[in-house]
């Protein structure tokens, strides 16, 4: 799967990435019926993806919690860190296993873009 995730990643172009990002951001306000996502959003719906436990609320921590397991899990696709299990609630754990390059803030925005869109077509979910 890492295989064909990097490969495709790197494929897209910067305007590629942008349009899908737009169809993206577009998509979830439809189906959330809600202004369009920052990425801050779109993090934190994957984390609840991630965790597998369904809609709830959740505390302010357990959001941001959930938005380091969405960034975690986007960042593993280029090895940058690795699933290390869950906890007794189900809560996964990652660890970092190398370091993450100094990126500026148009190249983080960029990437991350590029591995939510990729996220999602992974995942099916368009």
């Amino acid at each position: 799967m890492r295989r064909y995730f990097n490969s495709y990643l790197w494929s897209m172009t910067p305007a590629e990435v942008n349009f899908k990002w737009t169809q993206l951001q577009q998509r979830i306000s439809t189906d959330f019926d809600t202004d369009k996502p920052d990425i801050k959003v779109v993090l934190f719906l994957i984390g609840v993806q991630e965790l597998g436990q369904g809609p709830q609320k959740f505390s302010k921590r357990q959001k941001e919690e959930l938005m380091h397991i969405a960034t975690c899990r986007l960042l593993s696709e280029l090895g940058f860190y690795e699933l290390e299990g869950s906890d007794q609630d189900g809560w996964p754990h990652w660890k970092l296993v190398k370091a993450i390059p100094s990126y500026s803030l148009l190249e983080q925005e960029l990437l991350m873009k590029t591995l939510i869109v990729s996220y999602f077509e992974e995942m099916d979910i368009r």
